[in-house]
């Protein structure tokens, strides 16, 4: 034997014999160090703790219900269920070395407080069904306060946006100043984005709202078990109806994680704004010094750290989206240990999005602006060329014609040859009347048309945003607290 082969048997030899695992049966000898070790998901998987909990319990009812388990071994085995959601809930569980993941450490806790009746407790469970369970439960409680979070910042963006008034600033396309808009309107504009990422999330909620329990390993059980009664008793809108796709089901966890990469994208790009934003060279926003950092060298530093993690942790995301899209795109029916990868890239999206939409609802909550640098800035004289080919065009000049005719006026002023304002007043076809156009905070008021950026139109896009907030809290309210 040469070393590697007696350290190998060393570690396996202190393992309890067989009965480590819940599939010792049909094995003569306990598993090897390095398969517990490569195939092992508590690290990640015990936070679903409280979904296994209440799957099972589901499931010790309903095993009563149909006689399975008379009602000394029912109320075992929930007072066990019971004492060990206290024990998870203090830090006071003890895990072992056997201990796989999560769903084999509370049966084992269980068999050791309940006794024989806790032997019963996997009766027609499959880990297949009871993992899928949980997991189902786990999304519905988390996306549901993703979804909630959300809404607070969309609300954190409401009040900025009727705090801000009239303020406006240069509309950027291809960041090249475009036309003014409203700071309000500007806001409001990631607020309907957001919205989008709710209802997405509301949509995922609903198509996930399906209990596998009953499902067993694969083909479901000959015993009388009574899947629709479990799903029910967990508060799930129905029971699966084929016990193969139950099984093998991860389309809600790839929904969920790519909802959650399009909420990062979201939130990159409001973070992207806001880097440009409070840089010296726009200096329309400032941080409050609660949502900002420091430099360890250079005194002066006032940085948008949150800022810049939601636009770099848009890339994790949206790798932990390739990523299990990837391990799912070959499997065979039904389960596959491959979908142990679901876990950790939608565990950890929901942990990221979920801090930066904290910390960047925060940020944006407390800063302040720079309205009157906002305002230098949009009132460039340029700023009103669409507005003066618009002047024309209500005077019967097709539109080609007149964007020609400024165009060649925004030339002439780029060319030292006079102001706009001056080149427009002596143009005939425009004259004083259009140069009242170029004068500073005039432009903004032209935006009349539904959702523009003008005066009239936000106040009544506000209306239509807090339909919005209301209808979307109306809906959550719903699904994630139905009681």
């Amino acid at each position: 034997m040469d070393l590697d082969d007696e350290h190998e048997f060393a570690r396996d030899a202190h393992l309890p014999p067989q009965a480590t695992t819940l599939w010792h049966g049909r094995f003569t000898g306990g598993p090897s160090e390095s398969l517990l070790a490569y195939t092992v998901s508590l690290p990640y998987d015990q936070r679903m703790w409280s979904d296994d909990i209440a799957g099972s319990c589901a499931h010790v009812r309903m095993l009563a219900r149909v006689g399975l388990l008379d009602g000394a071994e029912r109320d075992a085995i929930l007072a066990a269920l019971d004492a060990v959601g206290a024990e998870m809930a203090s830090g006071s569980f003890a895990f072992v070395e056997s201990d796989e993941d999560i769903h084999t450490a509370i049966e084992r806790r269980v068999t050791e407080i309940a006794g024989a009746a806790g032997g019963k407790l996997h009766t027609a469970r499959s880990r297949n069904d009871q993992v899928a369970t949980a997991l189902r439960l786990w999304c519905k409680r988390e996306l549901g306060d993703v979804a909630v979070r959300l809404v607070e910042m969309q609300e954190a963006l409401l009040d900025q946006a009727i705090g801000a008034g009239d303020a406006y600033l240069p509309g950027y396309t291809h960041l090249q100043r475009a036309q003014p808009v409203l700071l309000s309107h500007h806001l409001m504009a990631h607020g309907w984005a957001l919205g989008r990422d709710v209802s997405r999330l509301v949509d995922a909620l609903r198509r996930l709202d399906v209990s596998p329990l009953g499902a067993g390993a694969l083909a479901g059980s000959s015993l009388p078990i009574d899947p629709v009664g479990t799903a029910r008793d967990l508060g799930f809108a129905k029971a699966f109806d084929n016990s193969l796709d139950a099984v093998s089901d991860r389309d809600f966890v790839a929904e969920a994680v790519f909802d959650l990469a399009m909420i990062g994208i979201h939130l990159s790009r409001i973070g992207e704004e806001w880097v440009l934003w409070t840089s010296g060279e726009f200096g329309f926003a400032r941080l409050d010094d609660g949502y900002a950092t420091g430099s360890s060298m250079l005194p002066q530093k006032k940085n948008p750290d949150i800022a810049e993690l939601a636009r770099g942790k848009s890339g994790r995301l949206i790798g932990n989206l390739t990523g299990l899209l990837s391990t799912l795109k070959g499997l065979p029916m039904a389960y596959n240990r491959d979908l142990q990868e679901d876990k950790e890239p939608l565990f950890d999206s929901v942990e990221q999005v979920t801090l930066a939409v904290a910390a960047l609802t925060g940020m944006i909550a407390t800063a302040t602006f720079d309205t009157g640098r906002m305002a230098a800035a949009a009132d460039e004289e340029s700023m009103a060329a669409t507005d003066l080919a618009e002047f024309l065009v209500r005077g019967g000049t097709p539109f080609r014609e007149a964007h020609a005719i400024v165009g060649a006026h925004v030339q002439a002023n780029l060319a030292g040859k006079g102001s706009l304002a001056d080149l427009v007043r002596a143009d005939e076809r425009l004259g004083a009347e259009a140069a009242e156009l170029v004068r500073p905070g005039v432009g903004v008021r032209m935006r009349s048309s539904r959702g523009g950026a003008g005066p009239a139109a936000r106040d009544a896009q506000i209306e239509s945003y807090r339909a919005m907030l209301a209808d979307e809290i109306g809906t959550l309210r719903t699904l994630v607290d139905p009681g």
